[in-house]
């Protein structure tokens, strides 16, 4: 019963736009940053590592690699401070979950086998 009156009431608060990226996406989160009295766009570029959690509570999980140094930011998906997630690239994983993305290295750690359009062949 309480369950149902939660849904209810965070129903209003879904965003329906942010199903778009799956994990392995290669993402742009824009993120409304408010400094003093003034908001601006600053953009967190990287890979979906991870996706979890359901209804308003879901998050997901971005990293990239900042000054040779990986850099992880978990976001909720239904934030009102994020104006908007843009795929890069679209990635074939087997996984829900990319955390041995962490152990890879150099250029290995953006390394993610990518889709490719197929070709109409005859």
């Amino acid at each position: 019963m309480s369950q149902s009156i939660i849904e209810d009431i965070t129903k209003d608060q879904l965003k329906e736009d942010r199903n778009v990226f799956k994990v392995g996406d290669g993402v742009r989160v824009h993120l409304k940053v408010k400094e003093g009295d003034k908001t601006r766009i600053q953009v967190f570029p990287g890979i979906v590592i991870a996706r979890k959690g359901s209804g308003i509570g879901e998050t997901f999980t971005v990293r990239r690699i900042a000054s040779g140094v990986g850099v992880e930011k978990v976001f909720p998906v239904h934030s009102p401070v994020i104006e908007k997630v843009e795929v890069d690239r679209e990635s074939v994983t087997m996984r829900a979950r990319m955390y041995y993305m962490r152990d890879r290295i150099g250029k290995a750690a953006n390394q993610v086998k990518e889709k490719r359009l197929q070709e109409n062949k005859r």
